[in-house]
């Protein structure tokens, strides 16, 4: 999201921006259903994610409200009022086109018009005061644009999704972008996480202070492995192992991102210990590898032959120590 509060609709509803219109509708329902009140009751995270849903299905599901979306972006509200003519939003206090004043179908974004609207007016008796037009939404005389003096912190920059897939993520890619105009090859270097930020360097809007362009902010959104997990800078996984290997011990297969790897498996090893394969996990910013974790679970097996139900009959029969012997006495 941008800085000044704006919404990836895109992101919301976890679309892209080439979407069709079904598929829009498609993921709208399914998101309604998941957080409609009616299915969580005094729920009010579910509540607010409904109404956030909601908003971006009926902006993008209006072929115009989408159009102007696409084009204006975070400023795209503002370019829909401006767009209404002369007794528009910004039309009123300056004139229609016939008497010298903005026509916004004349600019090819909110930012062309916003500067040279802020240029008209440091030229017209200002006294060398800067002017800011704030937070979208604001109108000359109206919150958020007004006789200010331009405050030097102010961000401009802008965030926007995009989603990688686990193999992308962990070996780096590159993705073809396109920002307004403009075609952008961005590289994604090997390691990026969930939340991860990636700079595109001056393809933001124009500050209307600096004069400088501001940047846009990639964030990663990682999707899901079906066997390995990435917890904080660790790569982690879970294997299953039979009960006579937990007892015993041995050798055991396991997969990595490097293929598969043989790992031993010490005697009496308990569901749920982690074992570490160093140099095996997710990449670093500086190019070397973490270490992968190996979380055991101990498997039962879901059918015995009779040779094996007779064994661990006879393993029962046999046994000498009780594994709850420690809580015999336990009570509060």
């Amino acid at each position: 999201m941008a800085a000044t509060g704006f919404k990836d609709y895109y992101a919301v509803l976890g679309v892209s921006r080439t979407a069709s219109a079904d598929d829009i509708k498609q993921s709208f329902r399914k998101l309604a259903r998941k957080y409609h009140p009616d299915v969580n009751p005094d729920d009010k995270t579910a509540e607010a994610k409904f109404k956030e849903v909601s908003e971006a299905y009926e902006v993008l599901s209006d072929p115009d409200k989408r159009k102007k979306y696409d084009q204006y972006g975070q400023y795209w509200q503002q370019a829909s009022r401006a767009g209404a003519g002369a007794g528009g939003a910004y039309g009123s206090p300056f004139g229609g086109p016939s008497d010298g004043g903005f026509d916004f179908s004349n600019y090819s974004s909110f930012d062309e018009f916003i500067n040279e609207l802020l240029g008209r007016f440091s030229t017209s008796g200002g006294g060398g005061r800067s002017y800011s037009y704030g937070t979208p939404g604001g109108a000359p005389g109206g919150p958020g644009f007004g006789y200010d003096t331009a405050p030097p912190n102010q961000s401009f920059d802008q965030e926007a999704s995009i989603r990688l897939t686990f193999s992308e993520a962990f070996h780096g890619t590159q993705k073809r972008l396109r920002i307004g105009n403009d075609s952008v090859e961005v590289r994604i270097p090997p390691g990026a996480k969930q939340g991860t930020k990636i700079r595109l360097k001056g393809k933001g809007p124009m500050n209307p202070y600096s004069k400088q362009p501001a940047d846009i902010y990639l964030v990663v959104q990682l999707d899901t492995h079906s066997f390995f997990k990435l917890e904080g800078d660790s790569l982690t996984a879970e294997v299953p192992i039979a009960p006579d290997e937990a007892v015993l011990g041995g050798k055991i297969d396991v997969p990595t991102p490097d293929g598969s790897v043989t790992m031993n498996l010490p005697a009496g090893i308990r569901s749920g210990q982690s074992l570490r394969l160093r140099g095996k996990g997710w990449p670093s910013p500086k190019g070397d590898r973490g270490d992968l974790l190996i979380k055991v679970v101990i498997t039962p097996p879901a059918t015995l032959s009779d040779t094996e139900r007779q064994l661990y009959e006879q393993i029962r029969d046999s046994r000498t120590a009780s594994p709850r012997q420690s809580l015999v006495n336990t009570q509060i």
